[in-house]
């Protein structure tokens, strides 16, 4: 089983900016990472008029890009797959993180900005075991703060180790 980690916030709090701060000090501390994205948009990779776009209008169930430095699956989808249907598609790997899906029961860092004037997760899902924030919070978990990248991924590697 993988060791999965939410990034939980509300769009705008900066989840992705955060992830893409914490990824590279995991990687150097040894870890191998994998992300998967949620997103509430429709999503279309495909370019009209190239052959993969073609073939998934032709009637392809699937359609896969292969090029030298990776490749990209096209898929139709009826509904999104559930979480281990997601982790199935995945590589096995030291740690999974999903940034969104916060309705998901996982250990999950909420990241709050109070300039967006949304509210706080944590008072309503027990899985945010800590919160990253720009500003200071009183709080039942810790509160980490936001700017302090090194901290963050401490905090995380430090759970990871707990929790082997």
């Amino acid at each position: 089983m993988q060791t999965i980690l939410g990034v939980a916030g509300w769009s705008g709090s900066g989840k992705t900016t955060l992830l893409e701060q914490l990824l590279p000090r995991w990687c150097q501390a040894g870890l191998q990472v994998s992300v998967i994205k949620h997103s509430h948009h429709r999503l279309d990779f495909d370019t009209p008029g190239k052959d993969s776009y073609r073939h998934r209008a032709a009637g392809a169930a699937q359609v896969m890009l292969l090029g030298e430095q990776g490749l990209a699956v096209y898929e139709n989808l009826a509904t999104p797959p559930d979480l281990a249907a997601q982790l199935a598609r995945l590589q096995p790997v030291d740690l999974v993180v999903l940034e969104g899906q916060k309705w998901l029961p996982i250990p999950k860092i909420e990241v709050y900005r109070a300039a967006l004037g949304k509210p706080l997760l944590q008072p309503d899902d027990t899985n945010i075991m800590a919160v990253a924030s720009d500003t200071a919070l009183d709080l039942p978990v810790p509160c980490l703060p936001l700017n302090h990248t090194d901290a963050i991924a401490d905090f995380v590697l430090c759970w990871l180790k707990e929790n082997k």
